[in-house]
């Protein structure tokens, strides 16, 4: 592989705290990623918003306004991770698909390429710019944009279950599922909207635990022990 786009779980980077920022885990992504474009490999990152927000629980904010603010978390978290990565030695640059002054680039296709090309590590905040898609329909939206070969997906849990492993301690982890399975089966690893298009174009993806030692790292290199969604 050249090129993937690696999503991050709000709730994982927050650690056991569940919310906010584990410095410690955000160390160890970033050690990681290192590693990978050490190595050559171009990477781009989208993260949740779920350590500062789940405005759809909400009964009185406007569904707009509330996915606003999740976009917001997640320029919040782009900006702190990305220095988080800076400070272990990597050159990077947030984008987002609104102006947000200096804090970050305004996305393009062709301006984020350019920066992969120069050895940055990219990040993809605000997810779409629109209300009622979410960070995993962002995430997938922009690995078809920059043809990443495959999107890493890095979660709280360790792979795709038949059911939930946190209600039904005999839920099965699938090593390999399609994503047509994915749909038909209503899984939700990512939600309906990002499974088409990870579906309509071709993009495969891998499903695994962010808080597993070395897990992004041994899932480049062939040690995969989370899910492959095949397309």
């Amino acid at each position: 592989m050249k090129r993937v786009l690696l999503k991050l779980s709000g709730e994982a980077l927050a650690g056991d705290k569940k919310t906010g920022f584990d410095e410690a885990t955000c160390i160890g992504v970033a050690r990681q990623v290192k590693k990978l474009a050490d190595d050559g490999l171009q990477i781009s990152v989208v993260t949740g918003g779920g350590n500062f927000w789940r405005g759809r629980t909400s009964e009185t904010i406007d569904r707009t306004k509330a996915d606003q603010i999740g976009m917001l978390a997640t320029v919040m978290n782009c900006i702190y991770v990305s220095e988080i990565f800076r400070h272990v030695g990597m050159k990077t640059e947030v984008f987002s698909p609104f102006v947000c002054g200096a804090f970050t680039s305004l996305f393009s296709k062709d301006r984020a390429i350019e920066a992969l090309e120069e050895g940055k590590v990219i990040f993809f905040a605000g997810g779409t710019g629109h209300p009622y898609f979410s960070t995993d329909t962002g995430a997938v939206l922009r690995a078809i944009e920059i043809e990443a070969d495959a999107m890493l997906l890095a979660k709280a849990i360790d792979g795709i279950y038949d059911s939930d492993p946190k209600v039904n301690p005999k839920a099965r982890k699938y090593e390999e599922i399609s994503i047509q399975e994915i749909i038909d089966k209503k899984l939700m690893a990512v939600d309906l909207t990002a499974s088409i298009l990870c579906m309509e174009n071709g993009m495969p993806m891998l499903v695994f635990g962010l808080n597993e030692e070395n897990s992004i790292v041994r899932t480049m290199s062939g040690t995969f022990t989370g899910t492959k969604v095949t397309v």
